[in-house]
């Protein structure tokens, strides 16, 4: 009977213990979020100090350029390669700031869950606070002497040593918490006040960016004055539209394979939203619109504001897409499409390209946008159109659509 008597004392002990033990088991663990990490957001930050050193080099060539008038369209150049730089520096930050929005609300939910696991345990030791005011610390040596032999004392004794480390360890476990809490709340604020500070060096750059397409916008001014410079502008660019051709050859037969899966239509579609029908310069042999000279001219010229959308005038893929360095440069940022009928288009002066080469695109798809990069005085597209490898009159493809130059309808 005192077996039984024993052994049933030694369970109710253990059955008060695992009960008292199951509040601990509810607060969550906060696991290692994988999706952003700090480690992340500082490599972008690297980068985006590369930028700031290529972009200080260019400031150095711009300077010494400044003060020399003839140098004018490399003073351009260099700017629109500076803008590229500054542009590059923007999308880093917002990079960093869709990071950081990641990292905010990652802690935001760690630190509310430390402080629910702070709550329930401060809960568990309030419970065990008012359990022991109830109870008494004689309630423990009431337990003791109530012990019928030097066993059962033995047994007691475990029991309340068990009670008060579990105690113990309640109040540690808060302690613990709190300062859970504390480590959580401040890496949610360092990382809010990282995050401004990235948004404030966003504006800054925004800034920085709008203030050199100004610089570029008034160095076109002074551009238009300069006779030579126009004549100059012109004669590269046609020398670089002779240079493409072999490139293009060259390139359509590298895609050919992926070229002929993509069927062309019938029909060119304008390059340019409706409305935009007015040239400023035609094809082929032409006086200059400026200076009035003539000239010969390797596409047609289509003003439109700087950032409207530019369109595939058919499906195709994409064998060029970059900003045009060296004798390309007259180009600027420009887009070459190849389509399976055996005609390639040209779409010169972006201020940004939308596709990569390689890009298979729909008929109708935007590419790029309307700028001023590379050797032009105004925004607009300079649109080509080659046969076989062969520049042709681009102007032949759209006799269905009304088209204007100098107040004159030519279709």
């Amino acid at each position: 009977m005192r077996e039984k008597k024993k052994l049933f004392r030694r369970l109710m002990a253990l059955g008060l213990a695992l009960v008292l033990l199951l509040p601990l088991a509810g607060p969550g663990v906060v696991t290692e979020s994988s999706a952003v990490t700090q480690a992340e957001i500082n490599a972008m930050k690297d980068k985006s100090s590369n930028l700031a050193s290529q972009k200080k080099d260019i400031q150095n060539q711009l300077k010494a350029v400044q003060s020399d008038k003839n140098a004018a369209m490399k003073r351009k150049e260099l700017l629109e390669n500076q803008i590229d730089i500054i542009q590059q520096e923007i999308d880093n930050i917002n990079e960093q700031i869709a990071m950081y929005d990641q990292l905010i609300e990652q802690k935001a939910a760690e630190l509310a869950q430390a402080e629910a696991d702070e709550q329930a345990q401060y809960e568990l030791f309030c419970e065990r606070i008012r359990y022991m005011e109830e109870q008494g610390e004689t309630s423990y040596w009431s337990i003791l002497f109530s012990s019928s032999d030097f066993s059962e004392l033995l047994d007691n004794y475990m029991m309340i040593e068990e009670i008060i480390q579990y105690d113990n360890q309640v109040m540690d476990d808060l302690v613990a918490l709190q300062d859970r809490v504390s480590v959580e709340k401040n890496a949610l604020e360092e990382a809010q006040a990282e995050q401004e500070a990235a948004k404030a060096q966003q504006q800054s750059a925004q800034k920085e960016l709008k203030d050199q397409e100004g610089e570029v916008d008034r160095l076109i001014d002074q551009i238009k004055g300069q006779e030579d410079q126009l004549e100059a502008m012109e004669a590269e660019l046609n020398k670089a539209a002779r240079d493409l051709d072999a490139q293009i050859k060259a390139k359509e037969k590298e895609y050919a394979a992926q070229i002929a899966q993509v069927k062309s239509e019938s029909g060119f579609m304008w390059p340019l939203p409706s409305g935009y029908n007015k040239l400023s310069s035609l094809y082929g042999n032409r006086k200059h619109p400026v200076t009035g000279k003539a000239g010969k001219h390797s596409g047609i010229d289509i003003p439109a504001p700087s950032g409207t959308s530019i369109y595939a005038a058919k499906s195709g893929v994409v064998i060029t897409s970059e900003k045009g360095s060296g004798s390309y440069w007259s180009y600027g940022n420009y887009v070459l499409i190849a389509h399976s009928d055996g005609t390639s288009t040209l779409y010169a002066h972006m201020s940004k390209r939308a596709v990569s080469k390689g890009d298979t695109v729909k008929q109708g798809q935007t590419i790029g946008y309307v700028g001023i990069t590379g050797r032009t005085t105004g925004y607009h597209l300079h649109f080509e159109v080659r046969k076989n490898g062969n520049r042709v009159d681009p102007v032949n493809y759209f006799q269905d659509k009304a088209l204007y130059i100098g107040g004159k309808r030519i279709t």
